[in-house]
């Protein structure tokens, strides 16, 4: 698989558990190193600032898409490499997935879910078929795992979940999947 461009989804919080922020941090240098352009939702906050500036730091590409909505909630980003101004969310979301090869979700809240979900919505409507690796730090995710597994298991997936996604314990392994 050739990925020259991922789209991260992420939180513009960091979360409680360091290894969040460390693992994102690990995931911005290594994309740097692979020379991967790093799509994101364009903040200096959090999980977003940590990946974003983990691979500037390192010589790497960041393009952040954010909604003029939150400019100012999530403090854009002033060291990009390209940042891009959109009108909506829904506007934003679909550059986002426009732009990448695949896409990487790391911990996140209830912005980081929608955008999973409309990014596997798609690729089972087939808009796209880009793949989806999850960065399951710490087990982050474990329930969201069960719940898609119970969600097959129960009648209500078209095809297998996991033929679209990759469920990862560390930003290596994500790379090691792609590279």
């Amino acid at each position: 698989m050739k990925i020259s461009a991922i789209t991260i989804f992420c939180g513009s919080r960091s979360g409680h558990q360091a290894d969040f922020e460390t693992q994102a941090t690990v995931l911005g240098k290594l994309l740097a190193q692979k020379e991967v352009t790093l799509i994101y939702g364009g903040g200096n906050k959090g999980m977003m600032g940590a990946v974003a500036n983990a691979c500037l730091n390192n010589g790497g590409k960041v393009i952040g898409i954010i909604p003029q909505l939150l400019l100012e909630w999530e403090a854009q980003h002033e060291g990009l490499t390209e940042l891009i101004v959109t009108e909506s969310m829904h506007e934003r979301k679909k550059i986002l997935y426009e732009k990448g090869d695949a896409a990487i979700v790391l911990p996140g809240g209830m912005g980081t879910l929608d955008e999973l979900f409309e990014m596997l919505t798609w690729n089972n409507l087939k808009i796209h078929d880009k793949k989806v690796f999850i960065l399951n730090t710490n087990g982050y995710y474990d329930p969201l795992v069960h719940l898609l597994d119970n969600m097959q298991q129960e009648g209500f997936m078209y095809d297998a979940w996991r033929d679209r996604v990759k469920i990862c314990s560390t930003a290596e392994e994500i790379i090691n999947a792609f590279s």
